[in-house]
């Protein structure tokens, strides 16, 4: 059965996952990733432009495919390990998050709708996807 995820990761970021074609959430951590499975689907959301700065993204920023394989630490620097997971992302459109508020099913509190994406890495429903994918461009 096919899942679906949101990684929560800045824009640039994000950029980087979708050149290098990998997924990686929650600042590295490979437990996220060990729940996905060859065919499930990744959405990124990006709070911000930069990571750890303050200038707003808030759009849903690459959507792709979970590729075979299990996941995998990558060397980022002699400090920095993280894990990682090879995905095929599709070409898609940046959509701001404040379009589709209220159609998402996990938005429960329209004034506190940020309060999901602090997990980093959630499932969402197939329903929710296809809203996002769809707005996206998919």
């Amino acid at each position: 059965m096919t899942r679906y995820w949101i990684g929560v990761a800045s824009k640039e970021h994000v950029q980087r996952a979708v050149l290098g074609g990998f997924a990686q959430v929650c600042h590295g951590k490979a437990g996220p990733l060990n729940q996905m499975k060859e065919g499930d689907w990744i959405v990124y959301y990006s709070p911000t432009i930069k990571f750890g700065k303050k200038e707003p993204c808030q759009s849903f920023t690459a959507i792709g495919e979970i590729k075979d394989g299990d996941p995998y630490p990558f060397a980022m620097s002699e400090n920095f390990v993280p894990w990682r997971r090879d995905v095929s992302f599709v070409k898609s459109n940046e959509i701001p998050i404040q379009q589709l508020l209220d159609e998402l099913s996990f938005v429960k509190d329209k004034q506190k709708w940020g309060f999901p994406f602090r997990r980093g890495c959630f499932e969402i429903s197939q329903m929710d996807f296809q809203i996002i994918a769809s707005a996206m461009g998919i």
